[in-house]
């Protein structure tokens, strides 16, 4: 599950980012208000942990603009008591605030809480979109630039788990593993790379250079957000 920091304070995001780490959680890190609005459009993200005072476009600006295109709940911090502040952070669209100094454990417990009542109110999506391309879970279809694409089972399996973690570098042995399953031992290393090529075939402008299924040299392949 990942969860959107932004803070001007580096070392304030870097604190809140070990401690939720350490909860499981993946972090993105931000440090402007512009960045707050570029890097809530990744659809991964979960939660968005938002400072007031930030430069570029302060916090408000930013959940407010944030609000346009996305519910995801927001947390935002303040390093000021008055009433009114948190009143105009609502009225933007915020689902919760923290002054500073805070506890860290409180922050922790207040995003447990809203991604409880996040999940709980919103139905299963079926649908994931990231780029040109669209996956239907329920249906296990794909299409790309609109455009219905014909996957084999496999094929949409390696393509379903690449995009729900995103950015995520996988080996292929970890690949075989999380899609062949009990399979795996039968497989060769070397199926994983003929299944991307099929992927990339497919789903790639170019396939030569691809835009999404991404290879990380010495590594493995990873869905490029």
């Amino acid at each position: 599950m990942k969860i959107l920091v932004v803070d001007d304070e580096e070392l304030l995001v870097k604190g809140i980012k070990f401690n939720l780490q350490n909860d499981g959680y993946e972090v993105i890190a931000g440090y402007d208000g512009e960045q707050a609005i570029e890097l809530a459009q990744n659809p991964e993200v979960s939660l968005i942990v938002l400072d007031v005072m930030m430069p570029k476009v302060d916090g408000l600006e930013a959940c407010r603009r944030i609000r346009e295109f996305s519910q995801v709940p927001i947390i935002m911090l303040t390093a000021r008591t008055d009433d009114m502040d948190k009143l105009l952070g609502f009225e933007q669209g915020a689902d919760d605030y923290l002054t500073k100094p805070f506890n860290i454990l409180e922050l922790k417990a207040r995003i447990r809480a809203l991604l409880r009542r996040s999940t709980n109110a919103q139905p299963t999506q079926h649908r994931l979109t990231i780029g040109r391309i669209t996956i239907d879970t329920q249906e296990r279809n794909v299409y790309c630039a609109g455009q219905s694409v014909e996957l084999t089972a496999r094929e949409f399996d390696v393509v379903e788990l690449l995009m729900r973690n995103a950015n995520r570098v996988y080996s292929r042995e970890n690949l075989l593993n999380a899609v062949w399953g009990f399979e795996a031992y039968r497989s060769d290393v070397r199926t994983v790379d003929v299944h991307i090529r099929r992927i990339r075939e497919k789903l790639e402008r170019i396939p030569a250079e691809p835009e999404y299924f991404m290879t990380k040299w010495g590594v493995g392949y990873y869905f490029k957000a």
